[in-house]
């Protein structure tokens, strides 16, 4: 091994084919090493220690999606925040700009999203 580039990347190597092996192997093991004497009852969906009711793929509400996808535009947001702060001073006032532009269409969009009900939970 000449290439030096390559010997720095052996440890990372090894370490993909060790997980790859592993991750192959041991459902292997656990399949033709584990019992196989499933009763009625281990069979069974479980769903809160209570019996199940109706079907298991029922539709769920529009709302539970329009929840989710606020909590990930909050999280964005706080994603893009958290940089932008520690990088405050080496910006300037071209940051300062930027991130205002960015805050008060998020705003925005926080205000519209409450005055079309979304967040009221019935």
């Amino acid at each position: 091994m000449d290439n030096p580039i390559l010997v720095q990347y052996l440890p990372v190597a090894v370490l993909l084919g060790i997980a790859i092996f592993l991750a192959i192997l041991l459902p292997i093991l656990s399949l033709s090493l584990g019992p196989k004497r499933p009763s009625a009852r281990q069979l069974a969906p479980y769903e809160s220690g209570m019996a199940p009711i109706g079907e298991a793929q029922r539709r769920l509400p529009v709302k539970f999606y329009r929840i989710a996808v606020l909590f990930i535009l909050f999280d964005v947001d706080i994603i893009l925040l958290v940089p932008w702060a520690v990088s405050f001073r080496k910006l300037g006032y071209y940051g300062l700009v930027a991130m205002l532009i960015f805050m008060v269409m998020f705003i925005l969009g926080d205000a519209w999203v409450w005055k079309k009900g979304v967040l009221e939970w019935e």
